[in-house]
């Protein structure tokens, strides 16, 4: 079916099959599938794997292929098991993506099933039961501890470079991998150069595939293959997003990934002091620049805790605005710390609407983002900061900053917020020291 799809003939192919076997070839993966979407194959015998790693851009197919994995170890197909896997584990960075994403999304486990081999979703057990009796249980990577105690046939990993307890998560699920012959996992990411990536790389025992958007481009939108597709080709974003390539560090940088690694912490300890820093978008149009919103705390011994990144892509003023107080109460934060060389104020009338209580600390850059950022970056390299968990696209910014911005050309918006936050927290008046007003 690839090759009908490639050579301009799938439509004609298609048209002359009666409905039958169009509903059992619609379903029929081993025809359907590109040869990166198949499981590795394993020798006679043997165990030539442990660990299935796809690492794909954005819509390449990572999901589908995950979902058909699964479905048939469930179902012992040939090619995938020689059995029926009895317990499978489902793990996403959390169980709204684990529901959303791996079983009832559009290429999630209830969508390639046919109806009559379907399995039934129990939602408010997490699990997945089919009528041969094999059963898929989802937990939530942000609470590791759950996975101690269970014990499985195979696991499918979603999404494993941005789970914010990662290593801890992937561990506990390691011991749990104790039933039938040869339990394997599958791990589909977009990758990220963390250190759980770089060990899963490295070992023996992973079998590695990678697949590019531009692979899948037959079931993407074609304004998006043109809008960001064209956009973000070739720059170095554009190749962990779209290429699945990992990226390292790049070599001018302010920050990296060894050094983010190295402040990792679970959790923050008490803190004095509570900031949320705001960077504000010149517009809230469809492609323009993130709002960038980060809180940072700091304990009794001056040490700084990054503890969230709220930012986002295309929110309006209230939508960010409204974010913006939503996570200051979350935190019982002490100050917003807002950046207003862009519609001073618009900023502050939009903070007043919300919440006219507000404590706001007004700041104007007067210096390039370099500058801004070179002694919070200093901070990291003193050992003064560091980081209550991981914040994947933050990070993603900090080590792709060098002294003409980011690499893709887009404005470091979370990076600013970070520097504001810091700056705030940990580096006292400056010439032009922010105006201290209530909203």
């Amino acid at each position: 079916m690839s090759a009908c799809w490639r050579s301009g003939r799938l439509d004609a192919a298609v048209a002359g099959l009666s409905p039958g076997v169009s509903h059992w070839l619609l379903h029929c993966w081993s025809l359907l599938a590109r040869p990166t979407q198949l499981p590795p194959e394993l020798s006679q015998g043997g165990s030539d794997w442990t660990t299935w790693l796809v690492m794909g851009g954005r819509g390449a197919g990572k999901t589908r292929a995950g979902a058909e994995w699964v479905r048939g170890l469930a179902l012992g197909a040939p090619g995938f098991s020689t059995r029926p896997a009895g317990r499978i584990a489902l793990v996403a960075e959390t169980f709204a993506d684990m529901r959303e994403v791996m079983v009832e999304g559009v290429s999630g486990l209830m969508a390639v099933h046919p109806r009559h081999e379907r399995p039934r979703w129990e939602p408010t057990r997490r699990r997945l039961e089919w009528p041969n009796g094999a059963i898929a249980q989802g937990f939530s990577a942000d609470d590791p501890e759950s996975l101690r105690g269970p014990q499985f046939d195979a696991a499918w990993c979603d999404e494993l470079a941005k789970w914010r307890y990662a290593e801890a998560a992937f561990d506990m699920l390691q011991f749990g991998l104790r039933l039938g012959e040869r339990p394997r996992q599958m791990v589909t990411t977009t990758p990220r150069a963390t250190a759980l990536m770089r060990r899963l790389i490295a070992d023996p025992t992973t079998a590695i595939t990678r697949m590019g958007t531009a692979e899948n481009a037959a079931h993407l939108a074609p304004t998006f293959l043109e809008a960001v597709v064209g956009r973000y080709a070739g720059t170095r974003l554009g190749r962990q997003e779209l290429e699945g390539e990992l990226i390292e560090d790049r070599a001018d940088a302010l920050w990296s990934r060894a050094a983010l690694e190295a402040a990792r912490e679970d959790a923050a300890p008490s803190l004095t002091r509570i900031v949320v820093a705001v960077d504000p978008p010149a517009s809230s149009r469809k492609g323009a620049d993130a709002c960038g919103i980060v809180a940072a705390g700091l304990d009794g011994e001056g040490m700084v805790h990054v503890l969230a990144d709220e930012s986002g892509h295309g929110l309006t003023p209230g939508a960010w605005g409204a974010r913006t107080v939503a996570l200051f109460h979350k935190l019982a934060a002490d100050r917003v710390v807002v950046e207003i060389n862009q519609g001073g104020e618009m900023v502050r009338s939009i903070l007043a609407g919300i919440d006219p209580s507000l404590p706001v600390t007004e700041v104007r850059a007067t210096r390039g983002k370099w500058l801004r950022a070179e002694p919070v970056a200093a901070l990291y390299e003193r050992g003064r900061v560091r980081h209550a968990g991981i914040f994947p696209a933050l990070e993603d910014e900090l080590c792709d900053f060098g002294p003409d911005g980011l690499s893709g050309g887009r404005s470091p918006d979370r990076l600013d917020a970070l520097v504001w936050a810091i700056t705030a927290l940990a580096l006292g008046p400056k010439e032009n020291a922010p105006r201290v007003r209530r909203v």
